[in-house]
């Protein structure tokens, strides 16, 4: 199954702490093991950076531990997905045109790149945010 993967979901992944950490675990490991395919948004790189190292958790995810847990567990095993300049202008027209504001952007980025591939499932945590961005793929998009 090709799976794309939202930063949020990585995130519970990675950080033991988190709520939904088992879940999320469970799909990262079925990629890493070869049973999914796993796909991120080039967007999502930096966010899931950004994220672990500006947790509030103690301690603190010091930035080589990020750059890490990145390598290990995304670079050696997700395809990353990047939009082109034409599609950033195209997404953003179309946001625009929908009357979509704020932070749903990145989530806009991150569904728009799963567009570019054939993927089977979209997994988040902020699954209302994707269905009203692109309702069209709400049958894709599920929780861990």
């Amino acid at each position: 199954m090709n799976i794309l993967f939202d930063t949020s979901t990585l995130v519970a992944a990675l950080v033991t702490s988190h709520p939904v950490h088992s879940d999320a675990l469970r799909r990262l490991q079925r990629v890493k093991s070869g049973d999914d395919a796993g796909f991120i948004s080039a967007h999502s790189l930096a966010e899931l950076y950004s994220t672990l190292t500006a947790m509030p958790s103690q301690p603190r995810i010091p930035p080589p531990v990020a750059w890490q847990l990145i390598q290990s567990n995304v670079l050696a095993t997700f395809r990353i997905v990047s939009l082109t300049e034409a599609d950033y202008l195209m997404l953003l027209e179309q946001l625009s045109t929908a009357g979509i504001v704020g932070g749903v952007t990145y989530d806009a980025l991150i569904l728009h790149a799963a567009t570019k591939v054939a993927v089977d499932q979209i997994v988040t945590l902020n699954e209302r945010h994707f269905q009203r961005i692109r309702p069209d793929l709400s049958d894709l998009i599920t929780a861990p």
